[in-house]
C-alpha cells in the first residue's frame, strides 16, 4: 500500500473505486459523481446496501476481484479491513494506491475516517461537513440530563448480538440505551441463545431485519414478554455501516428512545 501521506500529496484521483459498500455511502456524500468509477456490489443489493439503490443503479458495481478492480483503470481504490491478497497484489503491480479502512468503533472513529476518505479524494471540505452533520446528530440524540439508561439488545437473526467495542454499541449509549449485551456475558459479536432472553428480557428488543431469518422472533414464547419487553424494528444498514448511515441510526434510536418514555 502506498503511505496515505504521499496520497493525500498528490493531485486528487480522478477515478475512485470503492469494493466496500460502507465506503460508497460516504463517497455519495465526498466524492464528485465522476470521480466514482466504481462501487461494492453489495451496493445493489436491497438487503445491504446503505445508499438508495435508484442511486446505486448509476454506477458500476464490481465484487472486488483484481480483473474487475484493475479494468476500471482506478487511480485510487478504497476497501474495508479484508481485501483478497490477489487483489491486494495486483494493485501493487499496477503502482494503483490502496487505502483499507477499519470497521470504526465510536462515532468519533467514524467521524475520523469521513475525513480521511473525503481528503483522499479531494474534498476535504466535504468530509468536515459530514463529520460536523454527523456529531451534531449524536448531540440531537444525548438524552436529557438526569434520564436513566434504557435497557436494551440489538439482535439479529440467529440471535447475534453487537456487544461492548462496536459501533453499535457506542451509538446505544450515545442515544440514553445500555446494551445489555456484557450482562448475558457475551463477547464483541455473539450469539445469544433465546432461552437467556427469555429468562433477562431487555425492555427494548432490537430487531434487526425480518423474515425468514428471524425465526426466532416468531417463537411462541416470546409473546408471553410481551408485557415486559417492547420490539422495535432495526433496519440492517443502520447495524453494518458508520459514516452518513451514523445519522440515521441516531435518529432511530432517538425516535424509540421517545417512544418508549411517552
Amino acid at each position: 500500500m502506498i503511505a496515505l501521506a504521499l496520497l493525500l500529496a498528490a493531485a486528487p484521483p480522478a477515478r475512485v473505486v470503492s469494493i466496500n459498500p460502507c465506503v460508497d455511502a460516504v463517497l455519495m456524500h465526498v466524492a464528485d459523481r465522476g470521480q466514482i468509477a466504481g462501487i461494492s456490489h453489495y451496493s445493489k443489493d436491497a438487503d445491504a446496501t446503505s445508499i438508495p439503490l435508484a442511486q446505486a443503479r448509476h454506477f458500476h458495481a464490481t465484487s472486488g476481484t483484481a480483473e474487475e478492480v484493475v479494468a476500471l483503470r482506478p487511480d485510487l481504490v478504497l476497501a474495508g479491513a479484508h481485501v483478497a491478497p490477489a487483489t491486494i497484489r495486483a494493485l501493487e503491480r499496477l503502482h494503483i494506491p490502496l487505502i483499507q479502512l477499519p470497521v470504526p468503533e465510536s462515532i468519533a472513529e467514524s467521524r475520523a475516517q469521513v475525513r480521511t476518505i473525503a481528503a483522499a479524494v479531494g474534498h476535504p471540505e466535504r468530509g468536515a461537513r459530514l463529520s460536523a452533520a454527523m456529531g451534531r446528530a449524536a448531540d440531537r440524540a444525548r438524552p436529557p440530563a438526569g434520564s436513566a439508561p434504557i435497557p436494551a439488545l440489538i439482535w439479529q437473526g440467529g440471535g447475534l448480538v453487537p456487544g461492548a467495542g462496536t459501533l453499535a454499541d457506542a451509538l446505544l449509549r450515545s442515544a440514553g440505551f445500555t446494551n445489555l449485551s456484557a450482562g448475558y456475558g457475551l463477547k464483541q459479536w455473539d450469539v445469544l441463545p433465546l432461552e437467556y432472553l427469555v429468562a433477562r428480557p431487555p425492555r427494548i428488543l432490537l430487531a434487526v431485519g425480518g423474515g425468514s431469518d428471524d425465526r426466532m422472533l416468531a417463537h411462541p414464547v416470546l409473546r408471553t414478554l410481551s408485557g415486559r419487553m417492547t420490539v422495535r424494528g432495526y433496519a440492517p444498514r443502520l447495524l453494518h455501516c458508520a459514516g452518513p448511515t451514523v445519522i440515521d441510526a441516531l435518529a432511530r434510536l432517538t425516535a424509540i428512545r421517545q417512544g418508549t418514555a411517552s
